[in-house]
């Protein structure tokens, strides 16, 4: 009897409360027992948890005692005690924790089996986090919440598939990883398990796998809207990341940098597409717009203002992947095709991928990827600082539901394996209706357009195309579809008649 976008506070609320509790208990049994490393340690010492990098429980907030009053009339009461208990003794959750428990609308009854129902799951456990079961559950919740928000939902929540697809092309092996749009911290999440997919690269750099991500790997974010942001830090607090860079301020990232000194060695983001209330007025002659100096980004869409927000942030060596709406590879208003000359010309657009339609829960406008290099704007002998590879991924994914598709891992491979391949050099060649790597001349001789469509042509298999026979096909059908027609009208007359309605 709640919306979705109130029940996921609820939920998520108590995911989190059973983890960092399950967690908890296993390191207390620990020093409890009092052996090897653990000898003559406190199991009531906070200060025990937060040297194993575990969040301190205090007796009234831990599961079994929540449980034990799951019941009572009072549940909703205990439990937003709780999340104030836990965020006294871990200064790192002050103001992240949801409180919404004791309030009236929501039926303690059902609160009561929903605590039932979540203490059967094992979540913080060293077996159950080797097998990422929290990772998993909290990302399903996320990904279900959005699709019953439709809308809304996108605003937190950006596709697993696309996320992936950006870190798996951009390799985030180490480094300072940046987000200045970062919703529910999707692109950290995934990072790290990029990290830990590829963590024989290390070499032993660090002995414990739950601790590599940040001993090579530290993210900066910022995020405007509170409630987003408060689910980002408790989903990176579930995984042990440092979210101490995850800022928030209702103001945003081109109003109020967060972190204006930062350059980062990635950006990976997922910005509101054609934003049209970004304060652009405010800003035209802020020193971000280093593409655009007579010609700052219009007011009435930040499209080219987030792009060079992103550069802004990239140190000489950084690289940048992110989604925007399809019609920034092509736009001519209000100068947007003169700061897009720019920045092919200054040698930072990598590559293009044209993404498939339905991918995303909160607009039908058709999007693409964006991949841009400094290396290559900063070394004019750069092996690949004339050209430009674009991929045309339109084909690609498949349909989950009526209204949402998704990318394969195998799509997803495919993808970035053809990126890395063109990058090194080595096994990389044209396809067409896939790929094609252009020069910046021939982009210029197409005056600038960015859209994969115009450089990687039709497939082999087109050229084939038997005109005759599909029209006879679509001949076919739409002699079958007037045929439906009539039968259709036949059968509402009928209807009407019995009603004493002749048409």
């Amino acid at each position: 009897n709640m919306d979705a976008a109130e029940y996921k506070h609820i939920v998520l609320g108590l995911i989190f409360l059973k983890y960092i509790s399950d967690n908890f208990y296993e390191l207390y049994h620990k020093l409890e027992a009092g052996e090897g490393d653990y000898a003559g340690a406190d199991p009531n010492d906070p200060y025990e948890y937060r040297a194993e990098n575990v969040f301190y429980v205090p007796p009234q907030a831990r599961w079994d005692y929540l449980q034990s009053r799951a019941k009572l009339p009072t549940i909703g009461m205990d439990i937003d005690d709780a999340m104030d208990a836990i965020e006294r003794d871990n200064p790192s959750l002050k103001g992240v924790l949801p409180k919404e428990y004791a309030k009236e609308k929501l039926d303690k009854q059902s609160l009561g089996g929903l605590i039932d129902l979540v203490s059967t799951i094992a979540l913080g456990d060293s077996v159950s986090r080797s097998n990422d079961v929290l990772g998993r559950v909290y990302e399903y919740f996320l990904g279900q919440f959005a699709l019953a928000e439709g809308k809304k939902g996108g605003q937190f929540y950006t596709p697993r598939c696309v996320v992936q697809l950006l870190v798996e092309m951009l390799e985030p092996y180490e480094g300072r990883v940046f987000d200045p749009c970062c919703g529910s911290g999707g692109m950290f999440v995934q990072s790290e398990r990029f990290i830990e997919a590829h963590a024989d690269r290390y070499n032993g750099k660090t002995k414990e796998i739950d601790k590599l991500f940040e001993s090579v790997v530290s993210v900066y974010g910022q995020e405007s809207n509170q409630t987003t942001w408060r689910l980002c830090k408790m989903n990176l607090a579930l995984r042990g990341i440092d979210s101490s860079n995850v800022k928030w301020n209702n103001e945003g990232s081109f109003l109020n940098d967060a972190h204006p000194d930062l350059r980062a060695d990635f950006v990976i983001a997922n910005p509101p597409f054609n934003d049209s209330d970004w304060s652009g007025e405010l800003l035209q002659t802020d020193g971000r717009w280093q593409y655009s100096r007579e010609t700052p980004p219009p007011p009435n869409n930040a499209n080219y203002a987030w792009i060079q927000h992103f550069i802004y942030h990239l140190n000489p060596k950084g690289a940048a992947g992110f989604v925007l709406a399809k019609g920034s590879l092509t736009s001519k208003t209000n100068g947007e095709d003169k700061i897009r000359k720019a920045l092919i010309e200054a040698g930072l657009v990598d590559c293009i991928v044209n993404l498939p339609t339905k991918l995303f829960l909160n607009t039908q406008i058709p999007a693409c990827l964006w991949f841009l290099s400094r290396a290559k704007e900063s070394d004019p002998n750069h092996p690949r600082r004339d050209k430009i590879l674009f991929i045309d991924a339109r084909n690609m994914g498949k349909l989950i539901n009526r209204r949402t598709r998704e990318l394969t891992d195998e799509d997803i491979s495919t993808i970035a394996d053809t990126y890395h391949n063109w990058k090194t050099g080595e096994g990389y060649e044209d396809i067409p209706g896939f790929c094609k790597s252009a020069f910046v001349s021939e982009v210029a001789a197409l005056d600038y357009v960015l859209t994969p469509g115009r450089y990687v042509g039709l497939p082999d298999e087109e050229d084939d195309f038997d005109f005759e026979e599909r029209v006879q096909k679509l001949t076919v059908e739409l002699k079958e579809q007037i045929e439906e027609s009539v039968k259709l009208d036949k059968r509402i007359k009928e209807n009407l008649a019995k009603v004493g309605i002749e048409l």
